[in-house]
């Protein structure tokens, strides 16, 4: 996958894209993920890209030049994806979300600063707009780091194994992930439960997902109305949780 991150502060990405496991996806050549700056496509004597948005009011506001000049230059045909904006309007990030752009050849991220950038962009050079969250940041570039962080180890080769992809929270299943433990067995007078060390590898499956049942349960139970659970896993859990009121 082809990744532009178009930013007026490119060296934010220096360190994110060189390490762990984006680093050495780059590496091997599943990514490509390039910080293209800004402010060289200012037209301006200053190269500046901001400006006093219209009508008044705190802050500046990115100027429309300067961007679609930018996302002109890394759309040239054959594009084939995604232009997106990170702002606090657009479509919340989850999982069902990464899934889907993890299949697109080609992504564009906008980071906006200030108070946002001139409505014109958005209108006539942006596909989708995402939000991280119900939050306001400085900036779009740490919302940018999470969606790719997110995409990216969804493209085959990039994690190590498909199955922790399929096991882990938010997965299919619908559910959060079973809780894990490793080396020591025991630590500070709790051990592991016993049934991970018996080496029955049905039982340990059945434990994992009466655990996930659990976890979602307890921590966030909304999502038990769209996961993938049986009838009898249901009245189960229902009386799990009946004995911890």
């Amino acid at each position: 996958m082809k990744i532009k991150l178009l930013t007026t502060f490119p060296e934010m990405f220096d360190s994110f894209l060189s390490s762990s496991i984006i680093g050495r996806a780059i590496d091997a050549g599943i990514l490509d993920i390039q910080a293209v700056d800004i402010r060289p496509f200012s037209d301006s004597k200053h190269k500046n890209t901001d400006d006093y948005p219209f009508g008044g009011g705190a802050g500046m506001l990115m100027m429309p030049q300067p961007i679609a000049d930018a996302i002109k230059s890394v759309t040239e045909p054959p594009f084939s994806g995604k232009r997106i904006y990170m702002g606090p309007r657009g479509k919340r990030l989850n999982q069902t979300l990464a899934e889907e752009l993890s299949h697109e050849e080609e992504l564009v991220i906008l980071c906006g600063h200030y108070e946002g950038v001139d409505q014109r962009v958005l209108d006539h050079y942006i596909d989708m707009e995402i939000s991280v969250g119900d939050y306001i940041l400085t900036g779009g570039e740490p919302a940018a780091m999470v969606l790719i962080d997110c995409i990216s180890r969804l493209i085959p080769g990039v994690l190590g194994s498909t199955e922790s992809i399929e096991d882990e929270s938010f997965s299919k299943s619908g559910l959060l992930e079973y809780p894990q433990y490793t080396r020591p067995r025991e630590f500070e007078g709790e051990e592991v439960p016993e049934v991970l060390i018996s080496g029955d590898h049905k039982k340990i499956a059945e434990w994992r997902r009466q655990q996930a049942l659990l976890a979602t349960a307890r921590y966030r139970p909304d999502l038990l109305d769209n996961a993938d659970i049986t009838d009898k896993e249901r009245a189960w859990l229902k009386e799990q949780m009946k004995d911890q009121d």
